[in-house]
């Protein structure tokens, strides 16, 4: 992989639009807050989700001790797709994220949505899920209230301190990245002192599952494993408000999902070390299980103040991500204007923030998202799929700024891993994606109509067409 200006392989630098060499700090109306660390920062928190609290218990079922191995090769599936985004986010450096690019590489509105409507209602549907799921049991543990109304205000919380600003919801992302990650840290140093007392059994390190493949296991908990590590695409949408992007994001990227694939890593070792599969497959907190089996003392509450962060963290970054991918698409009149309407002196896309919050609102009312939840990554399957293509498709188009570029294989393998995944999904998830697109089509009829007819009735001698 390699920094270079679109002119063959091998690091190159190239003069920017602004005249500095290597630049690809593009006019942009967004304030540029976040630099290095706190974009890693951001990314970090995304990946390391609440889904790592519940996961060993799954992948446990799936692969018997092993829980290590479906956690790498996931880790590898990502960073494919990663490399991918990490050329074209630093080539077109604009929010939207993958609408833009499938716009720039199929010349066609009606993908562009599509791609763009796939991520919204990720973002969306997750953001609604992770409410709900900090309404539930872990702030039960604190004080027992009704689920939804406590769902809806957290969100309404979530949006005030995104339009309050990105590096204010920056800061706070850094504070509860530390807790969360904090937390998976005591687990693995608490079954380290335990081992190094001569407890666990790293025989079950290596632990075949019952009646399946090796292979065929690591590969089911794969799919599994590589759910939680869905999360590093929101950063796309924050690139106009990074500071020297070319060289921030990949440095960032690759580092928050290296570091990521390394501590789930080191989760799965603990968690098989402490505890056999088929006890941790009973659990529906695994990790608190596991500093259980330990005999090492650890408050119960303290582990679901933890979890209650990390949820909140994940819903946090999630919001950001879809308001930011609101913007980007109205900015290429792919959703109606007012979406683009910032706060005069916050620079935030509010009109963007309170639409998407409403729409997660609404979903918490559904109250069970399990399986419109399995449909929403598939939905971000056809968006990676979309990115893998597309930096292919627009290896023909040069930039004048320096930007990254990914060895060409790893697009290729990218597809390749997205296919592999899509076979894993079952048939009621691939009907109700295909209704959700369906949707998405409906939509961008009505908003195109809606934008030219919008033109014909506004437009006229010596007005600025951005006022329209």
């Amino acid at each position: 992989m390699s920094t270079d200006s679109e002119a063959g392989t091998g690091a190159e630098t190239s003069t920017g639009a602004d005249g500095n060499a290597g630049s690809s700090a593009q006019p942009t109306r967004l304030r540029r807050a976040v630099t290095g660390p706190l974009l890693f920062a951001f990314i970090l928190g995304d990946v390391l989700g609440a889904g790592v609290y519940a996961l060993m218990g799954v992948l446990a079922d799936r692969v018997g001790g092993m829980l290590w191995a479906p956690l790498l090769l996931a880790l590898v599936l990502a960073l494919l797709t990663a490399g991918s985004y990490a050329e074209l986010v630093t080539k077109y450096p604009r929010a939207g994220g993958s609408a833009v690019f499938a716009e720039r590489a199929f010349k066609s509105p009606l993908i562009s949505f599509l791609v763009g409507y796939s991520m919204l209602a990720a973002g969306v549907t997750s953001a609604a899920g992770l409410a709900i799921a900090f309404a539930g049991d872990y702030l039960r543990t604190f004080v027992d209230l009704p689920t939804v109304p406590v769902a809806i205000g957290f969100l309404v919380l979530v949006a005030l301190l995104n339009a309050r600003g990105i590096r204010e919801s920056m800061a706070a992302n850094v504070v509860m990245t530390v807790i969360e990650v904090s937390g998976l840290v005591v687990v693995i140093a608490v079954v380290g002192l335990f081992v190094s007392r001569g407890g666990g059994d790293l025989s079950r390190l290596t632990e075949p599952p019952q009646d399946v493949s090796v292979a065929g296991a690591v590969l089911a908990g794969a799919v599994v494993a590589f759910y939680s590590f869905v999360g590093f695409e929101t950063s796309a949408n924050v690139i106009e408000e990074v500071k020297r992007p070319s060289s921030t994001y990949p440095r960032a990227l690759f580092a928050a999902l290296i570091t990521a694939g390394g501590v789930y890593a080191l989760i799965g070792v603990a968690s098989s070390v402490a505890l056999p599969a088929s006890e941790l497959r009973e659990s529906s907190g695994p990790l608190l299980a596991v500093i259980g089996a330990t005999g090492i003392t650890v408050p119960a509450w303290l582990f679901s103040l933890i979890a209650l962060i990390a949820v909140a963290n994940g819903a946090l970054l999630t919001m950001i991500m879809a308001s930011r991918m609101a913007y980007g698409m109205a900015e290429q009149e792919l959703l109606p204007r007012p979406l683009t309407r910032l706060l005069p002196r916050r620079r935030t896309p509010w009109v963007a923030i309170a639409v998407t919050t409403l729409a997660a609102a609404l979903l918490t009312l559904l109250g069970d998202l399990a399986t419109l939840a399995e449909t929403v990554v598939i939905l971000l399957l056809l968006v990676f799929m979309s990115t893998n293509v597309a930096v292919l498709v627009l290896r023909r188009d040069r930039v004048s700024h320096e930007h990254f570029r990914v060895w060409t294989f790893v697009p290729v393998l990218g597809v390749a891993s997205c296919v592999l995944l899509f076979t894993q999904q079952r048939p009621i998830v691939w009907l109700f994606g295909a209704g959700l697109l369906a949707i998405g089509a409906v939509l961008y009829l009505i908003s195109r109509w809606s934008l030219r007819r919008g033109s014909t009735r506004n437009a006229g001698p010596g007005r600025d067409p951005d006022q329209v």
